[in-house]
């Protein structure tokens, strides 16, 4: 599990990096932290809550409870709503798609933390069944979300946003995190 664990975190980014590469960077931690989420439920399932895994559930709650949903917020904020003004149905309909899986994430992750939280305390009243059918759901719409923006949504915004715009949304993320940091 080491090699999951050992990653770069956001919180180093440099302060030149353009808006996007923050946004890059949390679907590549996103993407960290999914494979730290799978790694908790492999190591349930075989050996239990050891301190290892507990320490490992405790990241993957505090990157899904504060990260992600920051993420979620600045592309709702800065990057949807240009692409839904843009006029383009298959755009529209991707963003449509994706603001709903915001949604269902968000909903997953209410039924998934708390369960997650009680393993990286050492409560055992989790329950392994339910956690392993909402974990595998939380995986697999939080890949294909994430291939969805990536393929299309960041692509279009990268090319149409205009340096004014990009400008404001960075300053807007940059507050908002410093607020909460």
């Amino acid at each position: 599990m080491n090699s999951i664990v050992d990653k770069p975190m956001l919180q180093n980014v440099s302060p030149t990096a353009s808006n996007f590469d923050v946004l890059d960077l949390c679907h590549r931690e996103t993407i960290f932290a999914l494979g730290k989420l799978a790694a908790v439920m492999t190591a349930l399932q075989t050996r239990g809550a050891d301190d290892e895994v507990r320490a490992l559930a405790a990241e993957v709650v505090r990157h899904f409870s504060t990260m992600a949903r920051e993420h979620h917020q600045d592309e709702e904020r800065h990057i949807f709503p240009k692409m839904l003004e843009s006029g383009k149905p298959e755009l529209v309909r991707a963003v449509q798609r994706l603001r709903q899986d915001h949604g269902w994430l968000e909903e997953d992750w209410l039924e998934l933390s708390a369960q997650l939280d009680a393993v990286a305390s050492g409560q055992g009243w989790y329950d392994l069944d339910v956690l392993r059918e909402g974990v595998s759901i939380f995986i697999a719409l939080s890949h294909e979300h994430i291939a969805l923006e990536e393929s299309l949504i960041y692509p279009h915004a990268r090319a149409h946003l205009h340096v004014s715009e990009l400008g404001e949304m960075g300053r807007e993320m940059s507050a908002r995190r410093r607020v909460k940091h």
